[in-house]
C-alpha cells in the first residue's frame, strides 16, 4: 500500500525546500536551545483567571462535551473500531492537549479527517497495529516540534487540502449508506469501488425501520437549528431517533449493543504498545501520514480559533508538542489518533470559553458519561449515527471552496481534482503526496516564467566607472529566481546576454530573489562563455547573503572582487 510513496516523497521534500528558499526564510532560531525550550513551555494563559472565567469555561466545557460524545462514538465506528475507543480518545487526548497544547481554545479528539487512513490500517493490519501507528504518529509529532516543522505545514497548497478534505467527506458520507438503509452483511473493504459494490450486492437487505429512523435524524439536523438554535444539535439529533427506535421499533434495528456488545463503564487498563522492529518498519509510513494530517488539521483549527476569538495567537510549536504527547499516551488506553477538531473548537469559543480549562472540563464530562451512562448507549441504533456522520461530511466538504478552485482552468484545478479522486479511489497517502508533487511541478513551471532578463540603459555612475565611451558595455536587469527550476531558462538567455560580443556585460542582480547550487552552475556557464568571447562580466547589487554563498562555493573568486559592483546611486 505504501511502497509507491518513496519516489514521490523525494519530490515532496524537493518542493518544500524550494518553497523555503523562495520565501527567503531567515529565522535563525535554534529550537533545541534552552531559550526555545523555555519559550515552548512558557504559559501565561491563566493570567488574571478568576471565578467568572471558570464559570464561562465550565459552561463551554459541558456544551462541547455534549457535542463530543456522539461524535467520538461515530468517528470510532466509521474508523472500523468500537465506539468506546472514540470516547477514550476524547477523554485522554482532549485533556492532554488542553494541558500541554499551544492554544487557549483548542479541543482535541477523533476527527473525520482520520477516518479513511485509520480504516485502511484497521482493515489491513488490525486494531492492535492501529494503536502502534497512533503511538508512532505521536512520536513523529514531538520530533516535528523540535525540528520547527510547524512552519512547513503552511506550505501545503490549498488545492491539496481542499481536494483531500472533499475526498474524505465523500468517503465518510458513502460509508454511512449501509447504516442509513440498514443493510445486513456489509463488509468493510479497503477501496471505495469495492465498498460501493458491496453495498449494491446487499441492497436486497434494506431495512425500512432504519430508513425511517435515519430520516428522522436528518429532519432533526435540518429543522432544529431554525426553531431552537441554542439546543445541542448533534445530541438532540441522536436522542430523538434513538427514542423513536426504542419505543416504536424495538428489536427492529441494529444498535451499538447488538453490533459491538455495548460500551464498558470504565477506562481500559494501561498497556504499552507491543513494538517490534517489523512493526516499526511496516507502520512508520502510515504513522507519518497520520502525524502530517494531524499537524495540518490541529494548526488549521488553532488558526481558526485565533480568528474567532481574537486576542493572543496560539503557539504552533507548543500545539504540535501537545498533540504529540496526546497521541503517544492515548493508544496506551486503547484510544485512536486524535487532533484538533475545528467544529468542537468553534463550539467551545461560541460557548464562551476563555482558557484550556473548558477542554479539560469537556474531558471530565465525557469521562463521567462513560462511568455513569455507558450502558444506555447500547440502545443507540446505527441508523441514528449515520445522519450525524453525513452531517459532518457535508460540513467538511468545503463545497464553495472546492467549486471556486475547480472552475478555474489552471494548475490548481488539476491538483484539486487529482487529489480528490486519488483520495476516494486509492488512499489518502498517495493522494496527498501526488497532489503536492503536482503542485510542485506547477510551481516550477510558474517560476520558470518568472525569470527574465531585460535590456537596460547605463546609469551615469556605470558610464563613469566602466569608461563606456571607449568600450562596449551592455547592461541587463535580471528579474526572478535562479534555481534548479529556472536554470535552464537562464542558460537559454546566455546567447542573448552575450550578443554582439560586448567588452563588458553588467548584470543587475537586485531583483534576483534566490540563487541555489544549480543557479550557481548556470552563472558559471555564463562566465565560461564570456571568457571565450573576452567579455568581462560584472554583477551589480549582489546582496550580502549571495556574496557569502559564492565565497563558500568558490564562485566569488571566479567572478573576481573587482567585478562585484555595489554602487551608491541616488
Amino acid at each position: 500500500m505504501y511502497k509507491e510513496t518513496f519516489i514521490i516523497s523525494f519530490f515532496v521534500i524537493l518542493y518544500i525546500s524550494c518553497i523555503i528558499k523562495m520565501i527567503r526564510v531567515t529565522s535563525n532560531e535554534n529550537f533545541i536551545s534552552g531559550r526555545s525550550v523555555n519559550i515552548l513551555f512558557k504559559d501565561d494563559r491563566f493570567a488574571h483567571y478568576n471565578a467568572a472565567s471558570f464559570r464561562k469555561d465550565f459552561i463551554a466545557g459541558i456544551t462541547v462535551g455534549i457535542v463530543a460524545i456522539p461524535l467520538g462514538m461515530a468517528f470510532a465506528i466509521a474508523s472500523g473500531v468500537k465506539p468506546e475507543y472514540g470516547l477514550y480518545t476524547t477523554i485522554i487526548a482532549g485533556f492532554l492537549v488542553a494541558l500541554l497544547g499551544g492554544s487557549r481554545y483548542q479541543v482535541a479528539g477523533p476527527t473525520g479527517a482520520f477516518i479513511p487512513i485509520l480504516l485502511a490500517i484497521v482493515l489491513q493490519y488490525g486494531y492492535e497495529d492501529l494503536l502502534i501507528a497512533g503511538f508512532l504518529a505521536g512520536i513523529f509529532l514531538i520530533i516535528m516540534t523540535f525540528l520547527g516543522v510547524s512552519h512547513l505545514i503552511h506550505f501545503v497548497p490549498r488545492s491539496v487540502t481542499i481536494g483531500f478534505t472533499a475526498g474524505i467527506a465523500v468517503i465518510i458520507f458513502t460509508g454511512q449508506l449501509g447504516n442509513f438503509f440498514g443493510l445486513e452483511g456489509v463488509e468493510k473493504k479497503e477501496y471505495f469501488h469495492q465498498n460501493m459494490m458491496e453495498l449494491w450486492n446487499q441492497i436486497h437487505t434494506i431495512n425500512t425501520y432504519s430508513i425511517i429512523v435515519a430520516l428522522i435524524g436528518i429532519a432533526t439536523l435540518i429543522i432544529l437549528p431554525k426553531i431552537a438554535p441554542k439546543l445541542p444539535l448533534l445530541l438532540v439529533a441522536l436522542v430523538i431517533p434513538t427514542l423513536v427506535s426504542v419505543f416504536l421499533f424495538p428489536g427492529k434495528l441494529e444498535t451499538i449493543g447488538t453490533a459491538f456488545g455495548g460500551i464498558p463503564k470504565e477506562l481500559p487498563p494501561f498497556q504499552f504498545p507491543q513494538l517490534t522492529l517489523d512493526k516499526l518498519m511496516t507502520l512508520w509510513q502510515p504513522a507519518l501520514i497520520i502525524a502530517a494530517l494531524g499537524a495540518i488539521e490541529s494548526l488549521l483549527s488553532a488558526v481558526v480559533a485565533d480568528e474567532m476569538a481574537g486576542g493572543k495567537k496560539h503557539n504552533s510549536k507548543r500545539e504540535l508538542f501537545g498533540q504529540g504527547v496526546a497521541n503517544v499516551v492515548t493508544p496506551m488506553f486503547g484510544g485512536i489518533p486524535a487532533t484538533g477538531a475545528i467544529a468542537r473548537t468553534a463550539t467551545n469559543i461560541n460557548s464562551g470559553a476563555v482558557s484550556p480549562v473548558s477542554s479539560i472540563i469537556q474531558s471530565i464530562f465525557v469521562l463521567l458519561f462513560l462511568l455513569l451512562f455507558a450502558p444506555y448507549a447500547s440502545y443507540i441504533p446505527l441508523a441514528a449515527m449515520a445522519p450525524i456522520l453525513m452531517h459532518v461530511a457535508w460540513n467538511m466538504s468545503s463545497i464553495k471552496a472546492f467549486r471556486s478552485i475547480a472552475v478555474v482552468r489552471n494548475g490548481d484545478a488539476l491538483v484539486l481534482w487529482v487529489t480528490f479522486f486519488l483520495t476516494i479511489f486509492v488512499n489518502l497517502t498517495v493522494a496527498v503526496q501526488v497532489g503536492i508533487l503536482l503542485a510542485a511541478l506547477a510551481f516550477l513551471k510558474k517560476m520558470t516564467g518568472q525569470m527574465q532578463a531585460s535590456r537596460a540603459k547605463l546609469s551615469d555612475v556605470e558610464r563613469q566607472t566602466f569608461d563606456a565611451d571607449t568600450k562596449t558595455v551592455t547592461k541587463y536587469v535580471v528579474d526572478g529566481p535562479i534555481f534548479f527550476g529556472t536554470a535552464k531558462a537562464f542558460e537559454d538567455l546566455v546567447p542573448k546576454l552575450l550578443n554582439n560580443n560586448p567588452d563588458i556585460l553588467i548584470l543587475d542582480m537586485e531583483r534576483v530573489s534566490v540563487i541555489d547550487a544549480t543557479g550557481e552552475g548556470a552563472l558559471s556557464g555564463l562566465l565560461d562563455q564570456a571568457k571565450r568571447q573576452n567579455t568581462r562580466v560584472v554583477l551589480k547589487r549582489l546582496d550580502r547573503e549571495k556574496r557569502a554563498m559564492f565565497r563558500k562555493s568558490g564562485l566569488y573568486d571566479r567572478i573576481g572582487e573587482n567585478n562585484i559592483f555595489m554602487p551608491k546611486e541616488a
